[in-house]
């Protein structure tokens, strides 16, 4: 009887103790990942509530450590304000002229801001950038204040391409720039889907290879939360609310979700808990696609399917899309470079 029980209590044990390490590698599993874009967001979120010119200052400072361009135009935002204007500029000048993959007409605009609150070593390096021939850069999709540079979504772009007359295609962006306006509003500063039905909203302008940055969070209120990006106009790099266990939304968002052939599902899952704020960098060069969500690679190199049609190659120009999928969901600092 007792050797009898000594079994039970040695399996016993064994089973608590596996359980125990389960949950911790959940745990652990997480936890966000100490990347320089969350260590942004984290910093961004406590300067909501800093009270003092000095906390202010600190925690600009380490925001231009991060060194993300998104740090660089969130600093950016305070080079009007007289007690933090000095320490914005030096940390914007500093991202800048550390990163020259940065450089463009915004950077440039912001560094010639920089130029009459900086001295020395970075006035000197300011200028010499400034003397070079320009490059476009990264674009501001989104200035804070309303929808312009985009419309509603007419379609997919075969129907629209290939089956509506101009004057058919006209009359259509018409009633869906309408519809646009009524599920799409911009709440604080923040680009929001305030809608209940599958509407996206687009980029006025198309892109063939592009690099984009974009902030997103989903409303942890919503319905069954769940967003994406369309490159090109084709789905998608998914948003998942990662406790939707009974979709799959468990694997992590990034991923190429539509994709049969190729790999659909991310590397691993580097989602912020619900209701945070998100941070994707997505490159796509010809069909190849590669993504970083909060600085950690999910997808790399991945070829992206014709979801509209898939004996054909994507689309080499299209509009990027963001996503409505019924739930509230915002988006802010949206950045894209063509290359």
């Amino acid at each position: 009887m007792n050797r009898l029980m000594n079994r039970h209590t040695h399996f016993l044990l064994a089973v608590l103790t596996g359980m125990a390490l389960w949950m911790e590698t959940l745990s652990t599993a997480a936890q966000p990942a100490q990347t320089p874009e969350n260590r942004l967001i984290a910093l961004r979120h406590q300067m909501e509530s800093a009270t003092t010119a000095k906390e202010q200052q600190q925690l600009l400072s380490q925001m231009a450590e991060t060194g993300t361009f998104v740090a660089m135009t969130t600093m950016a935002s305070c080079l009007d304000h007289r007690e933090l204007q000095k320490t914005a500029a030096r940390g914007v000048a500093a991202i800048a002229l550390a990163h020259p993959e940065f450089d463009g007409h915004l950077t440039r605009h912001l560094l010639a801001r920089c130029l009459p609150l900086v001295g020395g070593a970075q006035r000197k390096a300011i200028l010499a950038v400034l003397a070079k021939e320009p490059v476009e850069g990264y674009v501001s999709h989104f200035n804070g204040r309303d929808l312009t540079g985009w419309k509603g979504l007419v379609e997919n772009p075969i129907v629209r391409r290939e089956k509506m007359t101009q004057q058919q295609l006209e009359e259509a962006q018409v009633a869906a720039d309408q519809r646009m306006r009524a599920d799409w509003k911009v709440e604080d500063g923040l680009l929001a889907y305030v809608g209940t039905g599958y509407d996206n909203i687009c980029t006025v302008e198309q892109y063939g290879d592009f690099e984009m940055l974009v902030d997103w969070r989903l409303d942890p209120n919503g319905k069954e939360p769940d967003a994406g990006i369309y490159l090109r106009g084709t789905p998608q790099v998914q948003i998942w609310d990662i406790a939707r266990v009974n979709v799959g939304a468990q694997v992590g968002s990034g991923g190429l979700y539509n994709n049969q052939k190729n790999k659909s599902i991310p590397l691993c899952v580097a989602d912020n808990p619900l209701g945070e704020w998100n941070s994707f960098y997505i490159k796509m060069t010809g069909e190849r696609v590669t993504v970083r969500l909060n600085g950690v690679l999910v997808v790399d190199n991945i070829p992206l399917e014709n979801y509209w049609d898939r004996s054909r190659p994507i689309f080499p120009v299209e509009q990027i899309e963001l996503q409505a999928h019924g739930s509230k969901v915002y988006y802010r600092d949206i950045y894209i470079k063509r290359l």
